[in-house]
């Protein structure tokens, strides 16, 4: 299967309290199938955060053919995101390594990840795909760019988007300040959280994949088409 997740949508139980999860609704639509020897498994994974595409083993069979897919990187993923800023090229490429922060030097984040010479083989090609402009209190250029990750590091397009200078609206690890994070974590989403970010959540959303001559695609869902048309 082939599922479009919302934002803000735990794709798996990891979090204390037991929200619910996009396995939970899973599990109750594929009760037949469960019910008669099924297993689901999750074969790409996104953030909470980031919306889009999940494939979705129905069987153990399923899971080991297309686990090995994954590996091979045999699946054609790409990406939508809103990033600051006009990027100077219609089409770039970010060839960085990325680590883990706190590996190599202090960081309150410790999921936050950064380029450095010591990381791990990383790259994503960017295209451009639209310039506009808005008017905010920090700033009125923005794009939308197709990111294609040839490479599936921890947060690798937000990272990369990043390190090219324009980072994505509405992060709050890679965006403008880091501590736009710490501050959600404390007190939630505020109007002055608002104000720097624009948007409630990574403005990221898995929109292609593709796998032995099948493509599909998802549309942007409504909070990044908002975004566009304002």
């Amino acid at each position: 299967m082939l599922v479009d997740k919302p934002a803000h949508l735990l794709v798996h139980p990891s979090v204390p309290g037991n929200p619910p999860t996009l396995l939970d609704g899973l599990e109750a639509l594929c009760i037949y199938e469960l019910a008669n020897g099924g297993k689901l498994s999750l074969i790409n994974r996104l953030d909470r955060e980031t919306s889009g595409i999940v494939l979705v083993a129905k069987t153990k069979k399923a899971a080991r053919e297309l686990s090995i897919a994954m590996e091979k990187r045999e699946f054609r993923k790409s990406y939508h995101a809103l990033v600051w800023g006009w990027p100077k090229e219609d089409q770039f490429s970010v060839e960085e390594p990325i680590r883990r922060k706190g590996e190599v030097e202090e960081s309150p984040i410790w999921v936050k990840q950064i380029v450095h010479p010591d990381g791990k083989l990383s790259l994503t090609r960017f295209e451009v795909e639209r310039r506009f402009e808005k008017r905010t209190s920090n700033g009125n250029r923005f794009a939308m760019l197709r990111c294609y990750p040839a490479t599936g590091r921890m947060h690798q397009i937000r990272v990369h988007a990043a390190h090219s200078g324009h980072s994505i609206v509405g992060d709050k690890i890679y965006g403008p300040d880091d501590a736009c994070y710490l501050q959600f974590i404390e007190t939630g989403w505020t109007f002055s959280l608002e104000r720097q970010l624009l948007m409630n959540r990574q403005a990221l959303h898995a929109s292609g994949f593709g796998w032995k001559g099948e493509d599909w695609e998802c549309s942007l869902p409504l909070d990044m088409s908002n975004f566009l048309e304002e």
